[in-house]
């Protein structure tokens, strides 16, 4: 069994699925979460974009896809928002999901760290994009894996 493979059993896989239904409820922005063993010796910023792209995460009608990317062999994670949302967020917007999701990574407390982080990702994005009652789920709440 890969490292990836036993990041998460299927259940904890669930759970991360129901909590993007829900952070997605109450906002038109998309999250999705990817994770690999390793950006293979890429910066993880850059991996995470190639990601984001290769997932078409870039053709949302407002630019306001969230891209949670998970290197496990590498213990790094990366947030990465579109150009929708880092056109109207502070710099530091994403800061505090990261910080909630390190807490609990630092505990080997994965599952709950991704939860948290798609909840917290879910309710700034509800400030900035609410949801509107034309919306549709654009992508794929599927956890991607590389």
């Amino acid at each position: 069994m890969s490292k990836v493979e036993a990041f998460l059993s299927p259940e904890e896989e669930q759970e991360i699925i129901s909590a993007i239904r829900v952070a997605e409820k109450n906002t038109s922005g998309e999250i999705r979460v990817h994770i690999e063993a390793s950006s293979e010796k890429k910066n993880h910023d850059e991996r995470s974009l190639e990601v984001f792209n290769l997932l078409k995460m870039n053709n949302t009608k407002d630019e306001n896809a969230v891209l949670i990317y998970v290197a496990v062999k590498d213990k790094k994670f990366v947030i990465y928002g579109d150009k929708g949302i880092n056109k109207v967020v502070p710099e530091d917007f994403w800061n505090s999901t990261k910080d909630v999701m390190q807490n609990h990574f630092k505990q080997g407390n994965f599952k709950q760290g991704i939860v948290d982080g798609i909840l917290k990702a879910g309710e700034e994005l509800q400030e900035h994009f609410p949801w509107q009652i034309d919306d549709e789920d654009e992508l794929s709440n599927e956890i991607s894996k590389g």
